[in-house]
């Protein structure tokens, strides 16, 4: 016998009532990337390359809370039964990967520029650097109001904010530069930037990895939900736990649960499993509200193909 927890939909959509605010955001974010990109072929700069990098990065991430938005609205089917809800993991792994990328190259770079500086346009730099930062001021006046909203929106609110940290330190080595002439400034800069990004980077990219790879939702833990599985009266045995995450706050859970045969003459089973899917979706700090139970008679694991666990 089996059950699920019908007391939710997966395809809700996070940040949906917010679509606007965030479509600004992304609106202002390309302009301030196109505009850095073009101060940093004018100026030379190593530190507003890498800035710009890093904008188009946080462009990818508003563009990714938008579309994810979007895409979880739609329901799933027979060919998608859980819809699109995994493509803002996609979409985040393939970012942080871009980004790893390019902030191990700026680092590089950085180095060799510190004992071979190049000549730097230190005063266009630092007009670049406040167009940048102005832009990333007015996207943080936009996202303000909803950034406690939901995860979408203090994830974007999160990404102009460190925007906004680059611009400034962008304009602060224009400014060494231009009063005293140092110019392994941007260098150093630069690698500021690329150390304050790339931990957040790796991170991001290790938890979407977790996710693809279908391990254990972090702060769950199975030898916990198995003990406490034991507890419930009837439980003699439960094998086959198994538990994954198919997008930002999705975890899935299934287990068989042996119990006693009794259950399944005397109308208990359905008390059961009313009883396991309370267990896990609200005992446990990860609350898993889509669960599926296989209730099975003592003996019956021997009758089943493949190992139990």
């Amino acid at each position: 016998m089996t059950g699920h927890n019908h007391s939710h939909s997966h395809t809700g959509a996070p940040g949906e009532s917010h679509h606007g605010r965030i479509a600004v955001a992304l609106g202002i974010t390309l302009v301030v990337f196109i505009v850095q990109v073009i101060g940093s072929i004018l100026t030379g700069s190593l530190a507003l390359l890498f800035d710009s990098a890093h904008v188009l990065t946080d462009a990818g991430g508003l563009a990714m809370a938008l579309l994810a938005a979007r895409l979880m609205v739609r329901p799933a089917n027979s060919k998608r039964t859980w819809g699109f809800a995994r493509a803002e993991v996609l979409a985040a792994t393939a970012q942080a990967a871009v980004l790893l990328a390019v902030g191990l190259v700026v680092l590089v770079e950085g180095v060799q520029r510190l004992f071979h500086p190049t000549e730097i346009a230190s005063q266009e730099m630092i007009v670049f650097g406040a167009i940048g930062l102005l832009g990333n001021i007015a996207s943080m006046f936009v996202l303000m109001g909803g950034r406690n909203k939901n995860f979408n929106m203090r994830a974007a609110f999160l990404e102009v904010v460190n925007d906004a940290l680059g611009s400034v330190a962008v304009i602060v080595a224009a400014i060494i530069i231009s009063t005293t002439g140092w110019m392994q400034a941007d260098a150093l800069v630069a690698m500021l930037i690329g150390a304050l990004i790339l931990p957040r980077t790796v991170k991001l990219l290790l938890e979407t990895i977790h996710v693809l790879l279908e391990s254990t939702p972090s702060g769950l833990d199975l030898d916990e939900v198995r003990k406490h599985i034991m507890e419930l009266e009837h439980v003699r045995g439960v094998h086959d736990l198994h538990a994954s995450q198919i997008a930002t706050g999705l975890p899935i859970l299934s287990a068989h649960v042996v119990v006693d045969e009794g259950c399944f003459h005397d109308g208990h089973a359905a008390k059961m499993l009313d009883a396991l899917q309370h267990c896990v979706a609200g005992h446990f700090d990860v609350s898993v509200e889509h669960s599926t139970f296989q209730l099975e008679p003592v003996g019956h694991a021997e009758h089943e193909h493949g190992a139990h666990h």
